[in-house]
């Protein structure tokens, strides 16, 4: 049964009204909370019992399968192992995430490890976004791993989101990418108070004319920390890019370590990376429109991480 906070969980973490059309599989509090599946995507408990095969048939084309995960038990540190094959020729959207309500004194987690086998000409979008709410003290802990193979000429992009309420969390991303194939990945984080997050990325790009982007956006306020790092590996004639941008409000600490390592002489790798605070004249120019400075600086972040 779907009560009112699992519907508001819903709706941040999977911008869902109630239960999805389409394959999903929601889980809540370690246990199976509702699945379906379409003639196309199959879905089915692993044989562990500790998480989910999806198996998505080739040529598959504009449909989803939505996975959320609810945690509202106090104490509770949940962990799911998921795997995923993206058949020959598929065109699919996955979307994700996990939202923690902690309404006692006992910390909550979710650790969510997830493996991707994205087959030759595949094409894959994969939305998470992660949140914590509730009055409770608990500590509020999500711990994602995010494991990709991709054959020649598949596309994946990961869209990561992390905006509030999360006490710790430590993202591990790891892709093998093969040849002509393109992976993206969009990681935006806002941590405030004491919040910390880490982020380990380790990607390899293994096939000729592979292709990789990562992008960070980042803002932290009160005293948060955050620590952004990437090993970018090529071993092949190949193209890479990092960028990397933090925004740091009051006492925030951000570490940012974008690493390159090229093991082929045709291979090109590029990174950018800055740390700053919101400039003057940005902040000036929208409040001479009539902003308040609080929400001028509103506008500023959403623009950012957008």
């Amino acid at each position: 049964m779907i009560d009112a906070t699992d519907k508001k969980i819903l709706k941040e973490v999977a911008d869902l009204e109630g239960l999805p059309k389409g394959a999903y599989n929601i889980r809540k509090n370690g246990k199976l909370l509702g699945r379906e599946v379409s003639a196309n995507i199959k879905i089915e408990t692993n044989e562990k019992g500790d998480g989910i095969f999806i198996d998505i048939k080739p040529d598959t084309k504009n449909e989803s399968v939505h996975i959320p995960v609810i945690l509202s038990q106090a104490g509770l540190h949940d962990t799911v192992y998921n795997t995923f094959i993206i058949g020959e020729g598929a065109d699919v959207t996955i979307i994700a995430g996990c939202g923690i309500h902690c309404g006692g004194k006992e910390s909550e987690g979710h650790s969510g490890i997830h493996e991707f086998q994205i087959k030759a000409g595949a094409k894959v979008k994969y939305v998470e976004k992660h949140i914590a709410i509730g009055e409770g003290s608990g500590r509020r802990i999500l711990n994602p791993t995010t494991k990709i193979f991709m054959e020649e000429n598949a596309q994946a992009e990961m869209v990561l989101t992390q905006l509030g309420g999360v006490d710790e969390a430590k993202r591990y991303n790891e892709a093998e990418i093969g040849a002509r194939s393109v992976l993206l990945i969009t990681e935006r984080v806002m941590t405030e108070g004491s919040q910390m997050t880490e982020s380990k990325n380790e990607i390899s790009l293994t096939g000729n004319g592979s292709k990789s982007n990562i992008v960070s956006r980042s803002v932290l306020k009160g005293d948060s920390k955050q620590d952004f790092y990437v090993n970018l590996t090529a071993r092949a004639k190949c193209y890479g890019h990092i960028e990397c941008d933090a925004i740091i409000m009051d006492n925030g600490n951000n570490q940012t370590i974008p690493a390159l390592r090229a093991l082929h002489p045709d291979a090109e790798l590029t990174h950018e990376a800055s740390i700053g605070k919101i400039a003057n004249d940005q902040l000036m120019k929208l409040m001479s429109l009539g902003l308040t400075y609080d929400e001028a600086v509103n506008r500023i972040i959403q623009g950012f991480l957008n």
